[in-house]
């Protein structure tokens, strides 16, 4: 792929993205659900920022009530609905700061891997408008623990090597997760703010761990197209001849309830 694209765009990504991204650590799943006041059962649930629905197919899976996902990228919310045919989830075109929601309409509403694209002021005055009175709003990120794994602090290494100083818009352990918990703390409309992470372990074959980077946006951006595929290429020639490729994955989450 040659395109290039724009920061935050994922238009072409998003078959990438659904086959390859790994979902996120059900521990901290279940620990973010003991937060919500109602049972799983009677909770209405909305995945802002849903991509094509990693996140949103899993609190599905946990038997909440309903399941709204909003996505305002047409690539991933076509693929993200193809993904979800069999179940009940509803897919709406919305941001961040303009859901298309109703008033009080959710008991919990998240954004997975996605709140670093957004405005922060504008979103938070959307969600506090969408969450009913005592709901949640919860932002969380799954980044790689490269560190206990060298061959990965090697691949990661070499992204300098192509351009030094690369920044990752947010790897989920930068970036606004550097200063979210005060954010959220000092917000008029939140409040008992809620730090939760949790380690999972997936084993990825070649294709899927390629896939995997294919599917990210802010290098290709930074990069160009002609560097990422150089990228690519040191990626696919360190990993042959493996059959897996174990990755550490560390699923963070911030929780903050509406504040009436």
């Amino acid at each position: 792929m040659t395109q290039t694209l724009k920061a935050g765009d994922f238009t072409g990504l998003a078959k990438d993205y659904s086959e390859h991204r790994p979902d996120y650590c059900p521990s901290v799943l279940k620990a973010l659900l003991g937060l919500i006041s109602e049972p799983a059962s009677d909770v209405d649930f909305v995945d802002v920022g849903a991509g094509t629905g990693i996140w949103s197919r899993m609190v599905f899976d946990a038997g909440v009530k309903s399941v709204t996902a909003v996505e305002p990228n047409d690539d991933m919310r076509v693929n993200g609905i193809a993904d979800t045919q069999k179940t009940s989830i509803r897919w709406m075109a919305g941001s961040a700061e303009e859901t298309g929601l109703s008033d009080a309409s959710a008991d919990w509403l998240s954004m997975a891997s996605s709140f670093h694209w957004a405005d922060f002021d504008k979103a938070t005055q959307e969600f506090h408008r969408v969450l009913r009175p005592g709901g949640r709003f919860t932002a969380l990120w799954n980044p790689r623990l490269i560190e206990v794994n060298p061959l990965l602090v090697e691949i990661e290494a070499h992204l300098d090597t192509l351009r030094p100083n690369i920044k990752r818009v947010s790897s989920g352990r930068s970036g606004i997760t550097e200063t979210l918990t005060e954010q959220l703390w000092a917000s008029p409309r939140f409040d008992d703010v809620v730090y939760l992470e949790g380690r999972h372990v997936i084993e990825m074959t070649v294709d899927r761990y390629l896939g995997a980077w294919r599917s990210v946006n802010d290098l290709r951006v930074q990069l160009g197209p002609d560097k990422f595929e150089s990228f690519l290429d040191f990626v696919e020639k360190r990993i042959s001849g493996l059959k897996v490729i174990e990755a550490t994955y560390l699923t963070r989450a911030w929780s903050a309830r509406r504040k009436d």
